[in-house]
């Protein structure tokens, strides 16, 4: 896994899944361009010096995913910085309740800008360019939540949208993988990366088998071995890695 780049979306706080997969990805000798959007102070600045002291490149960019042209400057940004990726993490997403009372088209825009929109343009983009600089061995990992596993009450927009990224994920693996690159989506289940108040973590922590609460390492964990050489023969697949997550 070194000597290769990996672009990781979403990373905007210290206890998100992004931030932990750039943490584990650093720590396999991999070099990491994030992104973020409105990040408080200057935790974008000190999270690249902790992602460099694992020995790796480093570097970011605050990018608005929403925005059209969001995928070419995310991009341009990772090989003005680092060079062609071989792995890309879309973890970014859009997520805010609704419900049918509250859906409205400005909301289901934004809600596709980002976790479709830009997800597939990524993805697209990616390809192009790992084939013009002569690649063999690429990674796309795009991240879901649990949508086939059972209803998101109040979340139509973000449920729909990102029910679509398994559809998308299916379909892209089987034009990819005669380029060397897999396509996989990873289900986390629910994560506490600090939106969990003590009333939810209650309501919850009876419904994990495993006897507790996800945490943003297990899905980084996940992430990297897909990104492994291991992983080289694992395409197309939707995992649900949810620690025994009882939905009923």
């Amino acid at each position: 896994m070194a000597n290769q780049i990996a672009v990781v979306t979403g990373v905007s706080h210290e206890h998100g899944i992004g931030a932990a997969t750039c943490v584990k990805l650093a720590e396999a000798g991999i070099d990491i361009f994030f992104t973020y959007w409105r990040s408080e102070n200057r935790w974008p600045e000190t999270f690249q010096m902790k992602i460099q002291e694992l020995g790796v490149r480093c570097a970011y960019a605050e990018i608005d995913l929403s925005k059209t042209d969001a995928y070419l400057q995310v991009h341009q940004g990772t090989e003005e910085s680092l060079g062609v990726p071989q792995v890309l993490i879309n973890n970014a997403a859009h997520s805010t309740r609704d419900g049918y009372e509250k859906l409205s088209v400005a909301e289901l825009d934004t809600h596709y800008a980002v976790n479709i929109r830009s997800t597939m343009m990524l993805s697209a983009e990616f390809a192009k360019r790992f084939v013009k600089a002569g690649y063999h061995a690429g990674r796309i990992i795009n991240m879901t939540s649990g949508q086939a596993q059972g209803p998101m009450i109040e979340e139509l927009a973000y449920g729909a949208t990102k029910g679509a990224i398994s559809a998308f994920t299916l379909s892209l693996s089987a034009e990819l993988g005669p380029l060397g690159i897999t396509v996989n989506a990873v289900n986390p289940g629910p994560t506490d990366t600090g939106w969990m108040s003590e009333e939810v973590k209650h309501e919850l922590l009876p419904k994990f088998s495993l006897g507790r609460i996800g945490e943003a390492k297990d899905a980084a964990r996940l992430i990297a071995f897909l990104v492994s050489e291991e992983a080289g023969w694992i395409t197309g697949q939707i995992i649900n890695s949810e620690g025994g997550f009882l939905r009923k």
